[in-house]
């Protein structure tokens, strides 16, 4: 007796889920030929493993990660044409304002400097010409004994028989590739006065240039590197703390900022130096390199010469210090409550970095001005450096010497104004004290009997650029401030 074999174990309920992957072909059967081009039931979605096309520029990688990962030779030049492209323009836009700013660090205005004897005018020669004869008439019939007539006092010659210069504010004898000193009060006042100059012109308003923006690429790109480094030999056994220590991210600057000291130096060499051809010390930075390390003691003098050590460390240092201490100390203070953070609260935090920022510039714009003085003095068997404004004839010792000068024989009330010849008359008649001086002054004034305002040459264009930092914080919904404006 035989049983009906039963058809349940031989269903098999069709699949609703989605296939990822497309099933495979049946099994070919010989006796059913009609069953293999039949149709399948299950309908299945293939979903593709290639991903749209992400690019920006043709810039970017692919993001398939099963494509081999071999080096795609023409993209890469192409990313690093455009992020070249991109640094070089963004670095020229502030180049002029650079150059200005560090013009006015390294120029010398002495405060006891012999007022200069200036020739009297065209116009004052025809008023003398066309004036009445009263005077000649009273001085023919006057007692020569009695005159007291003023003869100019000769002037001291050098060694070669040629008229010595007294003062930095004598035209006759300013060298013809020095600016005239002051006539500038800010870093857009020198800006115009490089491109009217004779000897300079527009295009010294982007001297450094290129070494400005490799220095810039260099050094972030290898301050991250250099901190990175820290942090994964000093804090191994530490990686649960919720804050890294202080000191590591100062050192990253500083360490970076040594290494790359001797591009900062040449890059201040050749935005000093003056552009006339034949008073130019200079080709490029390559040439300014190779005349440093051969004729001012070599590599070890550029980086650890203690006139360039010492500001270097100072610089790179109290930089960063202040820039991550001062919005921690003035963040609570704002009234906007004791635990103020960028996450909780970015305007204020962003306004705590900015006021940070300001209350900085009082300890680190004096570090810098020395550095750059320093930087401009040469060392060894070299000359001297024919730079496009007055520099100190007499180079200073270190840091704390130049700004112990600065301070104490330099003057600070810019820009000079100097008198007319008429208003000059008029004094030396009325015999006054200062029948002599040719300026607009005060004898009195703090400004004109201290240095003090040349330690912060450029501090306008710096607040200028926490304000406008400031509103792209708040308006643009950063939370941090982006540091590279400090390099303004």
């Amino acid at each position: 007796m035989s049983s009906n074999p039963s058809l349940r174990d031989l269903y098999n309920p069709p699949s609703s889920a989605w296939a990822f992957i497309p099933p495979p072909p049946p099994m070919q059967n010989a006796s059913a030929p009609a069953a293999a081009t039949a149709p399948s039931a299950m309908t299945s979605y293939q979903w593709t493993t290639r991903p749209a096309h992400n690019s920006i520029f043709d810039l970017s990688p692919s993001l398939d990660l099963s494509e081999p990962s071999s080096l795609n030779v023409p993209l890469l030049l192409r990313s690093l044409v455009a992020s070249a492209l991109l640094q070089y323009t963004s670095t020229a836009l502030v180049m002029p304002l650079e150059v200005g700013k560090l013009l006015l660090q390294i120029q010398w205005i002495p405060k006891d400097a012999p007022p200069p004897s200036s020739q009297p005018d065209k116009e004052e020669e025809e008023e003398e010409a066309l004036s009445d004869s009263t005077n000649e008439d009273e001085s023919y019939f006057a007692d020569p004994a009695a005159s007291h007539i003023k003869y100019p006092a000769p002037k001291p010659i050098d060694d070669q028989g040629y008229v010595a210069r007294t003062s930095v504010l004598e035209d006759g004898t300013r060298p013809e590739y020095i600016i005239p000193v002051g006539s500038m009060n800010g870093a857009w006042d020198m800006v115009k006065r490089v491109a009217a100059f004779r000897g300079e012109g527009w295009l010294s308003l982007w001297k450094g240039l290129f070494t400005s923006c490799v220095h810039d690429v260099l050094f972030s790109n290898v301050q991250p590197l250099v901190d990175s480094l820290m942090h994964s030999v000093f804090l191994s056994s530490a990686a649960g703390l919720y804050r890294p220590p202080l000191l590591l991210p100062v050192a990253s600057h500083i360490i970076t900022g040594f290494l790359l000291s001797p591009l900062d130096l040449v890059r201040t060499r050749l935005i000093a130096q003056s552009a006339m051809q034949r008073h130019r010390t200079y080709t490029g930075p390559f040439d300014a390199l190779k005349q440093i390390i051969s004729q001012e003691g070599g590599i070890r003098s550029i980086y650890f010469h203690p006139q360039l050590l010492i500001p270097t460390i100072l610089d790179n240092g109290l930089r960063p210090l202040l820039h991550i201490l001062m919005p921690t100390l003035i963040a609570p203070r704002l009234g906007f409550g004791p635990h103020v953070a960028p996450d909780t609260s970015p305007v204020a935090w962003a306004f705590a970095q900015v006021l940070g920022s300001v209350a900085s510039l009082v300890i680190t714009l004096p570090i810098e001005t020395v550095r750059r003085r320093l930087q401009v003095q040469t060392r060894g068997t070299t000359k001297a450096l024919r730079t496009c404004v007055e520099t100190r004839p007499v180079p200073y010792n270190g840091v704390v010497d130049a700004l112990w000068h600065i301070v104490t024989e330099e003057r600070s009330d810019l820009p000079i104004k100097r008198r007319s010849k008429t208003r000059r008359r008029q004094v030396e008649r009325a015999e006054e004290k200062d029948a002599d001086d040719l300026f607009v002054e005060k004898q009195d004034g703090w400004l004109r009997n201290t240095g003090i305002g040349q330690l912060y040459r450029g501090m306008r264009m710096r607040l200028g650029v926490s304000v406008i930092v400031l509103l792209l914080t708040t308006f643009g919904g950063q939370q941090e401030v982006d540091g590279g404006w400090a390099e303004l």
